[in-house]
């Protein structure tokens, strides 16, 4: 499955499964944006896989 260029959104993308899973969207070229309470460390991935980050409350 090609999912190059396709929008992704990863609710609790900051940590764990939702971290990994983020991170493999990207690895197969999708674009994420990471939702997630934990700024810190959501902007922190975002920034390492080329994507987005949104705080969530």
């Amino acid at each position: 499955m090609d999912i190059s260029g396709i929008a992704a959104v990863v609710t609790g993308g900051a940590s764990g499964l939702g971290e990994a899973t983020a991170r493999a969207l990207s690895a197969a070229g999708a674009k994420v944006t990471i939702f997630d309470l934990n700024e810190a460390s959501g902007t922190a991935i975002a920034a390492e896989i080329g994507g987005a980050f949104a705080a969530v409350t």
